[in-house]
């Protein structure tokens, strides 16, 4: 399979790390991390004069219809330059209006505005009680006539309080449906935190919360899981993008760090860590790139089956990849001054977002054909 990359994917990549490169320095990152709103609306309009808003909208709501491999190509250099804004949210948001939608009036009006970069969309996809299981919902939704309302609570909401509207899944009649609630809706508390990685999560608690219900023709079980799916796949894109830029910067530190008088990147045990290295993300690059790929597959299984795969070898990567360069970097590797610190912590998160390596192990066993293949 030809991985090669169109000649507008590669101009459009290499415009974004143009800009991250000149604009958004690890100094300058950390700052607006430590900032009260802990996103740049300075950098969010920058994103929406790029395109990159627009590139996830389909066209019929003015946007560009990126496929899932055009935005790995986005969400590859937003990894590698350590980005904090709500961009993976506000994609996986437009995803499931596209998904779940109708792509006429409100929902079409909520696509248009998000691919002008006017509002932010965020996905609630896990309740505190569920960890994994996108399936294991308290939250109910009640019918009054044409109206609902939410009684329940999510958590850790990627950017939920930086997001205008939240998606939210919900048991109806026993059912699972898709809402839309306003991040300004009766009801609707938003408990705010820092995680980790110096991102922002949210807990939200619906108490009879006004929502409207995505009516889409095919919104409910499988349609939460496909979202679940595309968010999987630019996670696991993000995780390219900063296993790659860990990397290198584990061996230009090796480069400058001395003992006995040379340079630690000289000594061949190092020198073998860091092919180990390499090795492991560029066998997680293969997969992230079948995910984006075989996401747009009409055969459910196979999307699962290649998206629970990258999702496992990405954290085995993760992990592997991270603490060697924590290692290598020896004291300075978990501090807040080195920027591979965070990037390790940003791979950490990504690991457990949406599912952990034994998760979707589970989950690619479980699904056909995996008995008879390993017979």
């Amino acid at each position: 399979m030809d991985f090669t990359f169109t000649e507008e994917q590669q101009q459009f990549a290499d415009a974004l790390r143009r800009y991250l490169e000149k604009n958004y320095g690890f100094e300058t990152r950390q700052a607006i991390v430590r900032s009260e709103a802990g996103v740049s609306a300075e950098h969010w309009s920058a994103f929406t004069e790029l395109g990159l808003t627009a590139l996830p909208v389909p066209e019929a709501q003015g946007g560009f219809g990126g496929s899932a491999v055009d935005m790995l190509v986005v969400m590859q250099e937003l990894g590698r330059g350590l980005v904090i804004e709500p961009y993976w949210a506000a994609a996986v948001g437009i995803e499931a209006l596209r998904l779940a939608g109708t792509g006429e009036g409100a929902d079409a009006q909520l696509l248009e505005r998000a691919g002008a970069g006017e509002i932010k969309l965020a996905v609630a996809f896990h309740e505190p009680h569920a960890r994994y299981d996108l399936f294991d919902l308290a939250t109910v939704a009640e019918a009054s006539g044409n109206q609902f309302t939410l009684t329940g609570s999510k958590s850790i909401v990627q950017h939920g309080a930086q997001a205008d509207y939240w998606i939210v899944p919900a048991r109806l009649d026993g059912e699972i449906a898709l809402f839309v609630v306003p991040r300004d809706a009766a009801h609707a508390k938003v408990a705010e935190y820092r995680t980790i990685d110096g991102q922002r999560a949210a807990t939200l608690t619906f108490a009879n919360t006004p929502a409207r219900r995505l009516a889409g023709l095919h919104a409910g079980a499988a349609t939460l899981e496909h979202i679940a799916d595309y968010g999987i796949v630019l996670l696991c894109a993000e995780a390219i993008g900063a296993l790659d830029a860990l990397n290198h910067a584990t061996l230009e530190y090796t480069k400058t760090r001395q003992q006995f008088g040379v340079p630690i990147a000289r000594f061949q045990a190092l020198q073998h860590r860091m092919v180990e290295m390499l090795i492991h993300t560029e066998q997680a690059r293969s997969l992230a790139y079948l995910a984006a790929v075989r996401y747009a597959s009409r055969d459910a299984d196979e999307r699962r089956r290649a998206v629970s795969a990258a999702k496992v070898r990405i954290g085995q990567a993760a992990r592997f990849v991270g603490q060697q360069a924590v290692q290598l970097h020896g004291g300075m590797g978990v501090t807040n001054e080195v920027a591979a610190a965070h990037w390790f912590k940003r791979l950490a998160i990504i690991e457990t977002t949406l599912g952990d390596v034994d998760h979707h192990l589970a989950r690619f066993a479980a699904l056909p054909g995996f008995a008879t293949a390993d017979a």
